[in-house]
């Protein structure tokens, strides 16, 4: 059973400026996920897109939630996609 799979994270809150897209890389590296973490123009949200193993989608959404330390977290959502494949790993975009 192939249980690869994708998902898009959306973090609102104070979230820019605090670290959390090196939070979200470093978690993403661990789990063995790839894919991508930026900012919105926004200012107040960060989006990543990820693929891997569900579990550690699951995980990696369960920190998120969390966040680094100077991070507050007023919301998350998660939506999952089909895997594309196009990601070879894990990045931060500028």
């Amino acid at each position: 059973m192939n249980d690869r799979a994708a998902a898009r994270i959306v973090v609102h809150g104070r979230v820019q400026g605090v670290g959390f897209r090196m939070f979200a890389y470093r978690a993403a590296v661990e789990l063995g996920l790839t894919g991508m973490v930026r900012n919105a123009e926004d200012g107040r949200t960060v989006i990543a897109d990820v693929e891997g193993p569900r579990a550690s989608i699951e995980r990696f959404y369960d920190l998120c939630r969390q966040g680094p330390p100077h991070a507050v977290v007023e919301r998350a959502s998660i939506e999952w996609t089909e895997p594309s494949g196009r990601f070879h790993d894990f990045r931060i975009a500028r």
